[in-house]
């Protein structure tokens, strides 16, 4: 894994722990998942993104591969959704049950490279990065991103804050060094 990747999925890792421990503190819910499935998948959610750069594979696909064949079916699931959940659950989402693949998922979109940038920022790179001007590709990041806007709303809701202060008192720091 490159270390700008390995420095993305820190700080997705980061993300991802932080929108679980609000969730978890706001709502008292004991129905959260795992802490450490939560921090495994987003960081292995980019597994595959080094070898699939040059487009000969879709590194969310190729990554789920990889955490299949080494026995982890859990995370491979949230690694092959971490760019697009198979299924919106808005149902479950308004009595607060969250899946890890869906706060990888949501976490993912907020960081670009080792940054913390809101949905539209992301949306903006995502765009330039990949839509290669495509107008039938735009559309499908776009509603990908509007699915990923409604979850917002309801980690919010289940944090019991808005969306800037969601992870307004993130600490960024490396998991290695604090482990």
């Amino acid at each position: 894994m490159l270390s700008n990747i390995r420095d993305h999925s820190m700080v997705v890792a980061r993300v991802s722990e932080t929108v679980l421990s609000k969730i978890a503190n706001h709502s008292g819910c004991k129905n959260i998942p795992e802490r450490e499935l939560v921090i495994a998948g987003a960081l292995l959610h980019d597994i595959a993104k080094t070898p699939c750069l040059h487009g000969n594979c879709d590194h969310a696909l190729a990554g789920g591969e990889i955490c299949e064949r080494l026995d982890f079916p859990a995370v491979a699931e949230i690694v092959r959704e971490h760019v697009r959940l198979s299924h919106f659950a808005g149902k479950r989402y308004k009595k607060g049950f969250f899946e890890a693949k869906e706060i990888i998922y949501y976490s993912d979109k907020r960081v670009v490279h080792d940054q913390i940038v809101s949905l539209v920022e992301r949306l903006d790179y995502i765009l330039e990065r990949y839509g290669n001007n495509d107008p039938i590709r735009h559309r499908i990041i776009r509603e990908n991103f509007s699915q990923c806007q409604d979850l917002e709303v309801w980690l919010c809701r289940a944090a019991g804050c808005s969306s800037s202060e969601l992870l307004k008192d993130i600490n960024i720091l490396s998991y290695s060094s604090e482990q």
